[in-house]
């Protein structure tokens, strides 16, 4: 078995000046494999899916009971009632319900090698990068968006902390395109769905202990 290569990448502070270096864990050099991207994505898309449709059985049509035509004698097929489901307006065989479950399980050893397959692909990519930190003084919307706009980056930004305190959730939840949210709320879509990922030095070593 091959040894995993280690990844060092530098390390920013809000301004985007390299303030030191830090050691991705084993995890983030791992091989990439598309078959578990989907199966993560699938899951968590299929989890977030409500069952709000609903059709009738063929007992649940209004009607219906009555045998259309006697048996023999008419040179038509035989029918016992109009809600079958081979007739027009009559019963669905296979339903669906309001309490139909879709969710698709993914086992832990799957979940974590697939987190570790998208973190990699991050990585070989160039969308993630590692800061020394980003607290905010002070709840207020102004300051939050100079440190993202400080760090150079363009398009969608998901941050990821190991603690979320309540300036910082304050000051970033008015902006559309970027989302802050604590290392053991980031799941697989959330990784796929942002352009950049932005991870503090904590964040890397709780990733490490996750994964590891």
């Amino acid at each position: 078995m091959t040894e995993r290569a280690s990844i060092e990448v530098p390390v920013v502070d809000p301004r985007n000046a390299e303030v030191g270096k830090v050691t991705l864990p084993a995890a983030f050099s791992e091989q990439v494999r598309d078959g578990l991207l989907f199966e993560q994505v699938l899951s968590q898309r299929a989890s977030k899916r409500s069952g709000t449709a609903a059709t009738k059985t063929r007992a649940e049509v209004r009607g219906g009971g009555k045998k259309p035509w006697k048996q023999k004698g008419t040179g038509r097929a035989r029918a016992g009632m109009t809600s079958s489901p081979i007739w027009r307006g009559g019963g669905i065989t296979f339903p669906n319900s309001p309490d139909e479950n879709f969710s698709h399980k993914v086992n832990r050893k799957m979940y974590r090698a697939g987190m570790a397959s998208i973190l990699s692909q991050l990585v070989r990519e160039n969308r993630l990068a590692v800061v020394d930190g980003l607290a905010v003084d002070a709840p207020k919307t102004r300051l939050f968006a100079q440190k993202i706009k400080g760090l150079g980056l363009t398009g969608t930004v998901l941050i990821v902390t190991d603690k979320l305190d309540d300036n910082l959730f304050l000051a970033s939840r008015n902006l559309p395109d970027v989302l802050v949210l604590e290392t053991r709320e980031v799941d697989p879509l959330s990784l796929v769905r942002f352009e950049n990922i932005v991870l503090t030095k904590a964040a890397v070593s709780q990733f490490e202990e996750m994964l590891g």
